[in-house]
């Protein structure tokens, strides 16, 4: 049984160990047979870097490491072309001037690897020098390989001023790739975000962005297929219905792909967890989605045209790029009419949904115990079908959230606001949690799905529509007539912002 590559980014050391491979090999004879420059974004912890060593590995000839793969028989391996392979992904840069020491250093691994003396002084020049240096001295062009080409500005994110900064010094070096362009064979280039062209690839306009080019969908990540052929043995006992709700379901518009990550640790443990979410807290989004006021819910079922698909700059971020970018949104599908383009976003899976619905609801209490434990009463209430106690633990939630908060934040008058923290606490949990449910009358709030039971949820706020009308509107409207035959509780939840509380908590069982 091949070793599980868990944390393996090097295709050569994957091969020569014997660790187990999902062969992408065909992307790269395509890539090589339809361009020269290409740019990828794929979220973290999704095989980049070790698909940009892939490449690094066929474009050097080293055809022994492809034995049993596509590429073996499909390459010409009678050329090798020097390549250049720059890395952001190790360390953080926190300024310009570690931005420009870790160039510097990538300059001189590239410098004693090749026994290259540069005569240029600028960090631009010696970048420039290596290209031609390269490109002469092998009497064939140069590839040039660029990963995690935007982690020195991720890396601050929240400082704009210094990101800016680093933006620019990037946009300083990449104007380098241009220039050299006599001297280039390919390029590829990954990261998280796609930043601008005007902002870091002035110039560069045949940059051809492969990442919503259907034909490239699965370039990284596992498809159903390759999940079942290459860890086949690793595969008994396993509940594949259960794995898929977990970690599959990101979508490039086309097949979808499970994450390797959570994979091959869940292969590993055998424990479903939420291993990549773990791997870094999305902060600053969490912050941005706070401070900006967003209906939570309706992250769920996002509808973004190509200004918010497409590209963006530290000037001006939205939430809705970053949440698609950097993978707790995936597409569910396009559509185009005319020249307008309309894309439906969606949680890719069980992990991100209720991960990143938890990392909104720790944001608003100063007790995280206490959130906890609010958490699993909420469970065992459902659990139960006990309103009551559900009453008792939703009311008990909002009292812990800090006065202060809501004095920052206009939006604690409105139901959505109340609406969004209900909606986290349900959806934190993992449950079948369905906001803004459509029906033949109207909209219901929030519906959730639970061992057989629907729960059928409209929220008001007393001080604009008065007491009483919650309970009432889900009757009056025949919500429940969407679901016959199921068991079905209605609920009416009514909030006061003067109280900053449930004043109403009204349930009704029955078809």
């Amino acid at each position: 049984m091949k070793k599980l590559p868990i944390g393996i980014q090097t295709f050569q050391n994957l091969i020569q160990e014997n660790y187990c491979y999902v062969d992408k090999t065909p992307f790269i004879k395509l890539l090589a047979d339809k361009g020269k420059y290409y740019f990828l974004s794929r979220p973290r912890r999704f095989g980049k870097s070790l698909f940009m060593s892939t490449l690094k590995s066929a474009f050097s000839g080293q055809k022994e490491l492809f034995e049993g793969l596509y590429l073996y028989d499909n390459w010409d391996w009678t050329t090798q072309w020097p390549v250049v392979h720059i890395s952001f992904g190790a360390g953080y840069a926190r300024s310009v001037d570690d931005l420009r020491v870790a160039f510097e250093e990538i300059l001189y691994d590239h410098q004693k690897l090749h026994d290259i003396q540069f005569g240029k002084k600028s960090l631009k020049g010696r970048f420039s020098e290596l290209i031609e240096i390269l490109a002469k001295r092998h009497g064939q062009n140069v590839v040039v390989l660029i990963d995690e080409y935007d982690k020195p500005i991720l890396d601050n994110i929240e400082n704009p001023e210094t990101a800016a900064a680093v933006r620019d010094e990037l946009k300083n070096l990449y104007s380098v790739i241009k220039d050299s362009d006599p001297y280039i064979k390919f390029v590829f280039i990954t990261g998280v975000s796609k930043f601008s062209k005007v902002s870091l690839f002035s110039g560069l306009n045949n940059l051809n962005d492969i990442t919503l080019v259907k034909r490239y969908s699965d370039i990284c990540g596992y498809t159903q297929t390759e999940l079942q052929t290459v860890f086949a043995d690793r595969l008994d006992g396993i509940d594949l219905a259960e794995m898929r709700k977990w970690y599959n379901g990101y979508n490039w518009l086309g097949k979808e792909v499970y994450n390797p990550f959570d994979v091959l640790l869940y292969l590993d443990s055998g424990e479903f967890r939420n291993y990549w979410f773990e791997t870094g807290t999305p902060g600053f989004l969490v912050e941005l989605l706070r401070t900006g006021r967003y209906y939570i819910p309706g992250i769920q079922h996002l509808t973004a045209g190509e200004e918010i698909m497409g590209s963006f700059d530290v000037d001006h971020i939205n939430a809705e790029t970053l949440l698609f970018q950097t993978g707790y949104l995936t597409i569910e599908d396009l559509e185009q009419v005319g020249a307008f383009r309309r894309y439906r976003l969606r949680y890719p899976n069980l992990e991100v949904r209720a991960s990143l619905n938890n990392a909104i609801l720790t944001t608003l209490v100063e007790d995280r115990l206490a959130k906890t434990q609010n958490q699993s009463d909420a469970l065992n209430a459902l659990m139960a079908d006990d309103m009551e106690r559900l009453r008792h633990v939703i009311q008990r939630f909002f009292a812990s959230i800090p006065h202060q908060w809501y004095r920052k934040n206009q939006i604690a008058r409105y139901e959505g606001y109340y609406a969004s923290i209900v909606y986290c606490y349900f959806a934190a949990l993992g449950l079948d949690v369905r906001p803004e449910e459509t029906t033949n009358h109207g909209l219901i709030d929030l519906v959730i799905r639970f061992q057989g039971r629907i729960y059928v949820i409209e929220f008001k706020v007393v001080e604009l529509t008065g007491k009483g009308n919650a309970l009432q509107q889900i009757k009056d409207k025949g919500y429940a007539e969407k679901y016959p035959g199921e068991s079905i509780t209605r609920i009416g939840v009514e909030f006061s912002s003067k109280e900053r509380n449930i004043v109403r908590f009204e349930w009704e069982k029955g078809a």
